[in-house]
């Protein structure tokens, strides 16, 4: 059966996935997806959904602490979003897909956190104080309390991991702080809200096509679904060593900013070949970007395949989210429960 046309009942959840330990994670809804997106997440998602009981969601409620004026492409983005993450192969049945704003528990539980949380938790996150330098505008109450709105979405869940590369560490810490002191607080025989640990994964940092980090704001990135003629323009009009001026200058790999995707998509034998011939002036660098065209469009290939039949209907990718967030939402009101009656709110 085709990605497109498999529908996903809630009771449809593999058995042994009630069992294996959970895994949440979330995205920002950008919009239609880059590479560096995939191989600084998503690729370790499609890994993951095998071994863990996955949550996946849309952290649009996340995207208005930043862009809270940006109201008109929310939507858009979302699903674009969406159908990235089924065509690089997360799979519904394995995983549990939802919209963050879908769930109202998400924000009722982060009411209930703030009543503990003290302040200065949030005022000392570093990103939240050289942000609100940088931009007046983000001083919003909605940007501060956004580590502590992070805490409930994984929490609500009861994850024991939370994929992470290390320079993300300290907002699980946060989250373990916040779950300590509920349970400290209101429950403190049996801990109803568990602490997560980092699950600490490879996320590339991938280069542009300026040679600066992928972006789709800096205008440097490769969509996961540019058509294969778009992909070879933008490779082959890269920039590369600005020391080898002509053909038979010898250049450096090192000095070059095509030389890093090279690295991530090459095999052993292309990259001796292309550093060889760079460093002896024997190709030239049109030459030296042809492997790496070929090898992303190959990538590429099956994605846009995927998101086609997606793409062809819509309605089936709204229903993958229905049925997800449906999932997800039983989880969280059981958690609730066992929160509001911590608190003394079962009456």
């Amino acid at each position: 059966m085709s990605p497109a046309s498999t529908q996903v009942q809630p009771q449809d959840k593999p058995q042994e996935a009630l069992t294996r330990q959970r895994v949440l994670s979330g995205m920002r809804p950008t919009g239609a997806l880059h590479l560096g997106h995939y191989h600084g997440a998503l690729k370790n998602w499609v890994k993951l959904q095998a071994s863990y009981d996955c949550f996946f969601f849309v952290a649009d409620w996340h995207a208005l602490t930043t862009h809270y004026q940006d109201r008109e492409s929310i939507e858009r983005n979302v699903y674009d979003m969406v159908v990235d993450w089924l065509a690089a192969g997360i799979d519904p049945e394995q995983a549990t897909l939802f919209i963050q704003s879908r769930m109202p528990e998400h924000a009722e539980l982060f009411t209930l956190l703030a009543m503990s949380t003290p302040s200065s938790w949030l005022e000392r996150i570093p990103s939240y104080k050289d942000q609100v330098e940088k931009n007046r505008e983000l001083a919003t109450y909605g940007f501060l309390g956004y580590p502590l709105l992070q805490a409930a979405d994984i929490l609500i869940y009861k994850a024991a991991f939370v994929p992470v590369g290390e320079d993300q560490t300290a907002h699980v810490e946060v989250t373990r702080e916040v779950a300590r002191r509920f349970n400290r607080i209101y429950s403190p025989d049996r801990a109803i809200l568990p602490e997560p640990l980092e699950l600490l994964t490879d996320t590339a940092r991938l280069t542009g096509l300026d040679g600066q980090k992928m972006s789709k704001s800096s205008g440097n990135a490769i969509a996961m679904r540019d058509a294969p003629e778009v992909v070879e323009e933008k490779i082959r009009t890269m920039p590369t060593d600005p020391q080898r001026v002509r053909r038979a200058d010898a250049g450096d790999p090192k000095r070059c900013p095509v030389w890093p995707l090279h690295q991530l998509y090459s095999s052993a034998e292309v990259l001796t070949w292309a550093d060889q011939g760079c460093r002896s002036a024997g190709i030239g660098c049109l030459d030296c970007k042809q492997p790496l065209i070929e090898a992303i469009q190959k990538e590429q290939a099956p994605w846009r395949e995927r998101a086609n039949e997606y793409l062809s209907n819509p309605k089936q990718v709204q229903w993958i989210v229905e049925v997800g967030t449906e999932r997800a939402r039983a989880v969280a009101r059981k958690t609730l429960r066992e929160v509001r009656s911590a608190i003394g709110l079962s009456y």
